[in-house]
Parts: structure tokens; C-alpha cells; sequence
């Protein structure tokens, strides 16, 4: 049996609380630590199989950890992508292999890409994934669906099976005609221009309206403009099954780090101004947004560094997503319960995932620098390096065992 004795909890008392374990062991919360539900990250790229030397189970499990993260729901851009029945079970056995080396039980679900070829197999498949995902623009992993007829097909299938559709939201044709209009630029800023905020928009009011066509489960990934988060909220006045979901880079990041982060800035969305993260935030208080997700997405330091535009998208988060939330509350932008909601309640009740006694043990004061030499993920550098946050996470419970996330 677990036991943590002296421990805060959301509604103000300091309590006892006891956990279902192997392990015969007392931490003493001292009146000063908060215990919360473990977090889940619904939106992960731990990049196995075909890129393990950007990201693996491992590493990722071990960064999950230390994130205070429990369960992660990963994408199918693989190599090969998972978009057959055959390369998901393979990419499952994989993953447990993986797990298993690392002693780390990681709870996690799957994600099935979307491919024309093999839309038929989703019925195959519908009851061992968490959703089909469907890229309407590209992104990294060249798994690209923007044929108005195949889309249709997909929502009609995601529908009849019940499997819920989730979406990366940008328009194709709208990012090849931006390409071309400005090729030859190699200042990273233009990614944002290229990758434009009408181009968002116009997909997403097409996936809602096939959503609503078809009688979807919809949820729109890593929403970042407040004409997406209109929409979404239109949606969900008729009563669609519309979800939001808005990534931490998109909350504490804009157009102005491009002069600090340079190619390393680069991710898809993109880092939009000022103006959509104040919306984003005011998404999150009148409860348009629905959960929270890093898209963790690593690359290597030398991937990064390379010239736009080979340089590739993404950012590493899910090590620094419960600081930097945990700094934004005592900022007084957001409150610990909405922290939870976010983070772990919306996902449970949206997912229809099973409770579970994971938890995370937090010191709200504590101020510590990110710093990119001591993250676990493989990639080994942070958006956020060199800035300090105040509350970490000191140990996460995952399955009754006690896990230090330092």
C-alpha cells in the first residue's frame, strides 16, 4: 500500500490518501504538496517505428514521466504509417517491447491514420484505436487527405463505426498556392504566412460540416485561431459533437519568438500573433477549449538548425506542459481545477477511457529553468529553454508505483 500523508487536494484540505500498490511506502506531503489526477497528453509523435532517432518508447515514456503524464494518445505519421491493420499491430508490439525495456508500464492509446487506399480497414480496427486522425494539410509524415470525395467517405465510415474523427485542420490547396507565392524566402517567420489563418479556418468549417453531415465524432487538433475557435463555438451551440483541442506551444508562444527560436520555431500550425493566444486563453475560460495536448513532436538539434524551409516542424513539450500551466496559475490565468479538467477529466469523459488511481504530487513553489541538457526526451532542446517556472511535479504514481521526475 501507498500511502501519502499530509498532502493538499483541490478543495483545500490536507488529507491522507492511500493507493493500491506492490510497494510498502509513505511520502510525506509536509501540508505544502498538491496531489492531482495523473495528466493525460492526447497528442504525441514518440516517432516509432521509422524515426527512432528523433524520439522512442523509452525516452518518451521517460519524459512522460517526468511531465507528471500518464497516458498518451500517439499518431499514426510512421514509418511506415499506420493505416493498416498489420502496421498497427506491429507498431503496438513495437511499443510494448519498447515499454517493457524501459520499465515504464505507460498507459497509452493509438491513433489510425487515415490513407485512401485503406479506409476500408477502419471497421477492422475501430474497437483497439482511440479515433481516425486525418491530415487535411500536410504535415511531417506526407499522410495527407484533402480529396472532397475521400473526406466525405472518411466521416461516413468514422461515422457508421463510431470511431471519432480527429482532424489537422489546414487547407492543402491554400499552403501549396502560399509556397509557391513565396519561395526562396528563408526567414522562418514566413512560416506563419504561409500556413495562414484562413487556411485553418476553411478546413475546419469543412470538417465540421461533414461532422455534422455525418453525424461525427469531431475534434479540431491544436486549434490556434479565433475565427477556428468561432466555429467551434457555432458548432457546439447546434449541438454538434464538436471538441476542441489547443496545444500549450500555441498558449505561451507567438509570432515574436521567431526572433529567438529561428528555424527552431517552425511548427505546423504555426506560431500565430499575439491576438489568437489572448483568444485561445479566453477560449479556455468560457470552456470552448475541451482539453489541452502538447504534439510533442521532436526533432534532432541538427534537424532544427537547417535553413528554412528544410528545416523540419515540431516542438518536444511533454516535459514542460504541468510547469508551464502550473506558472500560468500563479500568473492567475487559469485556476488548478481547469488545470484538471483540461488535462485529464474532459479527456476521460470525451475518450470514454476508464478512471484509474494515477497521480502526480506537486510543489506549487518551486522555481526552477527549464534547461534542454537535463530533458530526457532525445531531442534535447525546449522552446522554453532558460526560463523559469514556478511548480514542478515531484513524483508520479502511474499503476501504484512511484516515479521521481527528477
Amino acid at each position: 500500500m501507498l500511502t501519502i500523508k499530509n498532502v493538499q487536494t483541490l478543495k483545500g484540505f490536507t488529507e491522507t490518501i492511500t493507493i493500491e500498490s506492490d510497494e510498502f511506502r509513505t511520502i510525506d506531503g509536509k501540508g505544502s504538496l498538491l496531489l492531482i489526477p495523473a495528466l493525460i497528453d492526447p497528442h504525441v509523435h514518440f516517432r516509432t517505428p521509422g524515426a527512432e532517432h528523433k524520439e522512442d518508447w523509452c525516452s518518451g515514456a521517460v519524459a512522460a514521466i517526468r511531465g507528471g503524464i500518464t497516458r498518451v494518445f500517439d499518431m499514426p505519421n510512421n514509418t511506415p504509417a499506420c493505416v493498416t491493420p498489420e502496421n498497427l499491430q506491429n507498431k503496438i508490439n513495437l511499443i510494448d517491447e519498447q515499454l517493457k525495456k524501459a520499465g515504464i508500464p505507460l498507459r497509452y492509446n493509438l491513433y489510425y491514420g487515415a490513407d485512401q487506399e485503406n479506409l476500408d480497414s477502419l471497421g477492422k480496427v475501430a474497437k483497439n484505436v482511440i479515433g481516425l486522425k486525418i491530415y487535411m494539410g500536410s504535415s511531417t509524415g506526407g499522410l495527407v487527405m484533402n480529396d472532397p470525395e475521400t473526406l466525405e467517405k472518411a466521416f461516413r465510415l468514422a461515422g457508421h463505426e463510431n470511431v471519432l474523427v480527429a482532424v489537422h485542420a489546414e487547407d492543402e490547396e491554400m499552403l501549396e498556392a502560399n509556397k509557391k507565392k513565396h519561395r526562396g524566402n528563408t526567414d522562418p517567420s514566413v512560416h506563419s504566412i504561409i500556413r495562414e489563418e484562413k487556411a485553418a479556418l476553411k478546413a475546419t468549417m469543412q470538417a465540421i460540416d461533414l461532422a455534422e453531415k455525418y453525424g461525427t465524432q469531431l475534434v479540431i487538433c491544436h486549434t490556434s485561431t479565433k475565427e477556428e475557435l468561432d466555429a467551434i463555438r457555432a458548432a457546439k451551440k447546434r449541438e454538434l459533437l464538436v471538441y476542441c483541442e489547443v496545444c500549450t506551444h500555441h498558449l505561451f508562444l507567438n509570432t515574436e519568438d521567431y526572433g529567438r527560436l529561428g528555424s527552431f520555431g517552425t511548427v505546423n500550425p504555426p506560431l500565430r500573433n499575439k491576438i489568437h493566444c489572448d483568444a485561445l486563453w479566453e477560449g479556455i475560460r468560457d470552456g470552448t477549449v475541451d482539453f489541452l495536448g502538447t504534439d510533442h513532436a521532436p526533432h534532432t538539434r541538427e534537424e532544427k538548425s537547417k535553413s528554412y524551409p528544410e528545416t523540419p516542424s515540431g516542438f518536444p513539450g511533454i516535459e514542460t506542459m504541468l510547469p508551464l500551466l502550473l506558472n500560468a496559475y500563479h500568473e492567475k490565468k487559469i485556476s488548478l481545477e481547469k488545470i484538471v479538467s483540461l488535462t485529464h477529466i474532459n479527456i476521460e469523459q470525451i475518450f470514454g477511457l476508464e478512471r484509474n488511481q494515477d497521480f502526480v504530487l506537486i510543489d506549487l513553489e518551486m522555481k526552477k529553468e527549464v534547461k534542454a541538457t537535463e530533458l530526457k526526451t532525445k531531442s534535447r532542446w525546449s522552446p522554453y529553454d532558460g526560463v523559469v517556472l514556478k511548480g514542478w511535479p515531484l513524483y508520479t504514481i502511474l499503476k501504484g508505483k512511484v516515479y521521481s521526475c527528477f
